[in-house]
């Protein structure tokens, strides 16, 4: 089998694109220019939009032309693998160009025009921010390790550093500090880092520079964004999140029973070690210089999600990720994750997320890059799998009664307090007395749920919540 069937199999995409003949040289150079800005990649010249071989007529003149194109039109100067191949009795151009330190860009639209990355299929023209990250990432600097200009040493919330760190037995000064990357010299004094600000700013102070270095958590009805069930805006910093999340999802995600003999294995609805370990991935990679977006979970009738803003680290793509290569976009914030012990080693995130779903029992999640946002995608536990052990699913902390689709929303709902005015504006109703007849009497009689002032049933401050029993 010749190395053109294998890459015939693939669709075009990150690294690599078909172009039927070189009639329009602009649209291959922004490739070239892509591909040399952000993952390398292949293109093949002599195919068609539906992969056939078509050939080209005279590959030698087509050869020269593009060697002159490349040479002239991209700088700073790019060398890429040109060959010419023959299949089927027909000439194809195959061009292979490694991932360098540019920013590269078409001559003719300069620097500040002419510069493109690859996002998906598809050739973008760099953003400020993605052109100031190219730019970072060829001097070897991260966005995190710079200081974080217009705070002051105060800015930072040491009485968080310090619980943060006595949790797991260790000290911290601002020797300490200013060795991890929190802390940074600015001139004569000691400033916080961007990546200080992110995981231990002051509120004031994060919110004025990284307002959207925050988690957002969320839980749909269904299997689309249109009904919310539950929903959680995270305020505090995205280290905080990392605690705060989990609880989000326990209480809006299901048990399953596995029950042989007279053991019974509770098991949780999504794989918790796997997704500890996506959402502290989340925190240490997302791209925290983009606005407007930040980190998102997103919990469905049939799946979970968890999506941070920001492509894949240049260099990087969704093969070398699952192959344990290590490329990290905040070494501020990862070096505090690993102190902290949120992370392990560097490169070894993909390999503990797969081991927990396997020795789980669980579907391997799906990893996509979707223009400038990662996102991880979890299915829910195979409880029929296997048909030696009873097996049932306890809706709601082990109850098996037959419950109406608006109760069991009510009662994810009442995981945590709730009082009947929040009930009924998230099921639409108006009328307490038939609400509280159809829906809340029900739920009391069955023991499902209890009343938080129980000695006062008429309170106006009542709220219900899900029993523990």
């Amino acid at each position: 089998m010749s190395r053109l069937t294998d890459i015939l199999k693939k669709p075009e995409g990150k690294t690599l694109e078909y172009k039927r003949d070189l009639s329009s040289m602009k649209p291959v150079l922004k490739t070239l220019v892509a591909f040399a800005n952000t993952s390398g990649g292949i293109i093949v010249i002599g195919i068609d939009d539906d992969r056939n071989i078509i050939g080209i007529s005279d590959p030698e003149m087509d050869e020269e032309r593009l060697s002159n194109a490349i040479a002239d039109d991209i700088h700073p100067v790019i060398l890429p693998d040109i060959e010419m191949i023959h299949e089927n009795k027909k000439s194809l151009i195959i061009v292979k160009v490694a991932r360098f330190p540019g920013p590269f860009y078409i001559k003719s639209l300069g620097e500040e025009k002419g510069v493109y990355i690859r996002l998906g299929s598809t050739n973008r023209r760099a953003s400020d921010d993605m052109l100031a990250e190219l730019k970072r990432s060829r001097d070897h600097l991260a966005f995190d390790q710079l200081p974080c200009v217009g705070t002051e040493y105060k800015d930072l919330d040491y009485d968080a550093i310090h619980k943060a760190f006595e949790r797991v037995g260790r000290e911290t000064d601002d020797s300490k500090l200013e060795s991890l990357g929190v802390l940074i010299r600015y001139g004569n004094t000691l400033v916080p880092s961007n990546g200080g600000m992110i995981l231990f700013g002051k509120t004031p102070a994060r919110e004025r520079f990284f307002l959207d270095a925050q988690v957002r958590c969320a839980r749909f009805a269904g299997t689309e964004k249109v009904d919310f069930i539950d929903q959680l805006d995270i305020e505090e910093t995205v280290l905080e999140a990392l605690t705060d999340v989990p609880k989000f999802i326990r209480r809006n995600t299901r048990l399953a029973a596995k029950i042989e003999g007279m053991q019974r294995q509770d098991i949780p609805e999504y794989p918790v070690i796997a997704l500890r370990e996506a959402l502290t991935n989340a925190v240490a990679h997302t791209d925290y210089t983009l606005r407007g977006m930040q980190i998102m979970v997103a919990i469905f009738s049939d799946r979970l999600e968890i999506q941070n803003p920001g492509m894949l680290p240049f260099g990087m793509t969704l093969d070398d990720l699952k192959s344990g290569v290590s490329k990290i976009r905040n070494p501020v914030i990862a070096r505090v994750l690993r102190e902290l012990d949120y992370m392990e080693k560097w490169g070894t995130g993909y390999k503990r997320i797969i081991e927990d779903c396997d020795s789980g029992g669980y579907p391997h999640p799906e990893w996509q890059e979707l223009s400038t946002v990662m996102r991880v995608k979890f299915r829910p536990h195979l409880t029929d799998v296997d048909a030696g052990a009873k097996k049932e699913i306890l809706e709601h902390d082990g109850t098996k009664s037959a419950l109406s689709r608006h109760q069991v929303q009510l009662l994810e709902f009442m995981k945590e307090p709730r009082s009947l005015k929040e009930m009924m504006s998230l099921l639409g109703w108006k009328d307490r007395t038939k609400f509280r007849t159809r829906f809340i009497k029900p739920l009391l009689e069955k023991n499902l749920i209890q009343m938080t002032a129980p000695e006062k049933p008429t309170s106006s401050k009542q709220k219900y919540i899900v029993s523990e029993d």
